[in-house]
């Protein structure tokens, strides 16, 4: 069984992905940082091809192991935004942006206690 938390969290880290591109997210990844924004925009799409693929695979499988370490994840991704709030090429500033990235972690907080986890 896959919770309705944990889908509300794929469904919001999906988005942000979105958002992602909007923001230019791989001008603040250590490596991807040093491209220019025609390739870094390539490598930072075609890398989403097979990480997408392969947790749409897991949900398919409904892997708990893979669903518990995705929950964790979220909540990671939130922090990890959060110590890179003042890198000087990030974009993430708005409303929307943050509501997406805050509203996965706490998807994934909500699932991880909804297992008993």
């Amino acid at each position: 069984m896959t919770p309705n938390f944990f889908l509300l969290g794929i469904t919001l880290i999906f988005l942000h992905e979105m958002d992602a591109v909007r923001c230019k997210e791989w001008r603040i990844f250590p490596g991807l940082s040093r491209l220019d924004d025609r390739r870094g925009f390539l490598v930072f799409i075609l890398a989403h091809v097979p990480l997408v693929h392969w947790v749409l695979l897991q949900i398919k499988m409904a892997n708990e192991k893979f669903i518990y370490y995705f929950d964790i994840f979220l909540i990671v991704h939130l922090v990890l935004h959060l110590l890179f709030l003042r890198h000087p090429k990030n974009e993430f500033k708005n409303a929307v942006s943050w509501l997406i990235i805050a509203g996965a972690a706490l998807c994934g907080l909500l699932d991880l206690i909804m297992r008993g986890a």
